[in-house]
């Protein structure tokens, strides 16, 4: 099984970030790769669309508004990987009430792929999206 982890420190209060990102249906909103999200089976499953037209299916697995974190996997992707577990989180920084961390980190099993060619297409895919986070949240200010 391999693992990845990528943290970005973002410019805007825990709260904001979790509202802007803490829907399972708001890739759309903050993360320019994705086109477009259909929520299926009572908002427990999307359907992304990326920019290339592939379709991604993910099944929502935890969902906590406490802990401002949602975990899902894929149920299907053009990703050479199974077995996906993903978890999308917001941390708050002691001392810092208007930035937050956010994490987003993944565990699967490499398809045809070496570990570390698996664990580096999606940090690629976190960094870039929690890339695109910080942009938007900038933009906000």
């Amino acid at each position: 099984m391999a693992t990845t982890s990528v943290n970005r420190t973002v410019p805007a209060a825990p709260e904001d970030v979790w509202e802007l990102i803490g829907g399972f249906h708001a890739l759309p909103d903050w993360l320019p790769y994705i086109a477009e999200s259909t929520l299926q089976q009572g908002g427990r499953v999307r359907s992304l669309r990326n920019s290339d037209g592939d379709v991604i299916v993910e099944r929502l697995t935890a969902y906590s508004e406490a802990e401002r974190s949602y975990s899902y996997t894929i149920l299907r992707a053009p990703f050479p990987v199974t077995a996906y577990l993903s978890t999308l989180r917001v941390f708050a920084l002691p001392g810092r009430p208007d930035a937050a961390e956010v994490q987003w980190s993944g565990r699967f099993v490499p398809d045809g792929v070496s570990d570390a060619e698996a664990e580096a297409l999606f940090s690629g895919i976190y960094r870039e999206g929690l890339d695109a986070l910080h942009a938007t949240l900038t933009a906000r200010q």
